[in-house]
């Protein structure tokens, strides 16, 4: 792949799109992306309610091909995408040696030695190298093919009835984590079941000449469904009300799996070794060195990453995500915490806060996520 102009931001294949509709574009991870359009509010409670059309062409995504590619994956990875049926999907991490989190990745089997790894864009050449690294000595080729892909979300309740009536794939059969090849719009595509929202929703990899008809043939038959186009201001909230984890946020080189809650990716249990297996089977037996946490703010300024949470007014962690709710109609966050105040504050109302900006500002503990969708109400 032809590296890119450092100083000049890569542009989907839905630019031209996105400027007609007037959206608001911003650089993020080494590429112009759409922020919002109208309002991110607005975008978010259409995602809620109806429906929402995400570009998120500035994903990375490398194959992974070959009679040892599950095997170099599995080495690689701290799943164990070997296990994986051709047609699933799966969340999954990529660690170093010490077992800090490199990215968060999601792995699509495509056939019985092909793999799609999907990577975050800012992370998407520090993860090809890592795979082309832990594969040597596999019989497993690595094709960076990011700019081979288009990739488009819809989702929502009402994004099953938009797509419905414009692929060949039957939906009803398409199970959660799961792809299928057909086509949208007449355009073939890799259908997933897959999202980033907390709500019901497909992501379809399309060729790049093919996004911007497999986009407006969306648009245009979601209209009277509510259909709306959302930027990457209301993916971070939807993502935030979910209780996702953002790279860079809640994961890092510093943190591990099981620091985010989120031991249950790492198989300790699988056959041979993989990287980062005794720091992360020493970190699964060790006493938490911090607890990710859900925080609901006790009045209407909004907790943003980095500012420090207090415990009877002393530092006892760090907000790792913060926004206002449009769900909860109040500011929420996520935050490491110190084990025992983790332990302690949910009985001990009153004694936790949010340094913002130099004034205390009372927090509530809140269980993640804040939004399940299968109760159709707010937690």
């Amino acid at each position: 792949m032809t590296k890119p102009d450092a100083a000049k931001p890569r542009q989907t294949p839905l630019r031209a799109v996105h400027e007609q509709l007037g959206a608001s574009m911003t650089e993020f991870a080494g590429w112009l992306m759409p922020l919002r359009y109208r309002s991110e509010t607005a975008e978010h409670q259409a995602v809620r309610g109806r429906a929402g059309l995400f570009d998120l062409s500035h994903m990375g995504e490398i194959l992974v091909a070959g009679p040892g590619a599950a095997a170099a994956l599995d080495y690689a990875l701290v799943g164990q995408p070997s296990s994986m049926a051709p047609g699933r999907a799966r969340y999954t991490m990529i660690c170093a040696p010490d077992g800090g989190v490199l990215d968060d990745l999601i792995v699509y089997r495509l056939g019985d030695e092909e793999f799609l790894v999907v990577a975050n864009a800012a992370n998407t050449g520090v993860v090809d190298a890592a795979l082309r690294e832990r594969a040597d000595g596999y019989d497993a080729r690595l094709t960076d093919q990011t700019d081979d892909y288009a990739l488009i979300a819809i989702q929502g309740p009402a994004a099953a009835g938009i797509l419905g009536p414009l692929t060949d794939v039957a939906l009803d059969g398409v199970k959660y984590y799961t792809s299928h090849r057909g086509t949208v719009a007449g355009r073939e595509v890799l259908l997933a079941r897959t999202g980033y929202t907390g709500e019901d929703g497909f992501e379809l990899f399309s060729r790049p000449a093919d996004a911007e008809h497999i986009w407006l043939t969306l648009s245009g038959a979601g209209t009277a469904a509510g259909l709306v186009p959302a930027g990457l201001a209301a993916r971070d909230t939807l993502r935030l009300e979910a209780g996702m984890p953002l790279y860079g946020n809640e994961l890092g080189p510093d943190t591990t799996p099981f620091d985010a809650g989120l031991g249950r990716v790492v198989k300790l249990d699988k056959p041979g070794d993989f990287v980062g297996r005794a720091a992360l089977a020493a970190a699964a037996q060790a006493p938490p060195r911090q607890v990710l946490v859900g925080l609901r703010s006790g009045t209407r300024r909004v907790p943003r990453h980095g500012y420090p949470v207090l415990w009877d007014g002393q530092p006892a962690g760090t907000v790792t995500s913060g926004a206002p709710s449009p769900t909860l109609g109040v500011p929420i966050a996520m935050a490491y915490v110190e084990p025992d105040v983790a332990a302690a504050a949910g009985t001990a109302g009153g004694r936790l806060a949010v340094d913002i900006r130099g004034r205390a500002e009372p927090a509530l503990m809140t269980p993640l996520p804040f939004y399940h969708r299968t109760q159709d109400q707010p937690r």
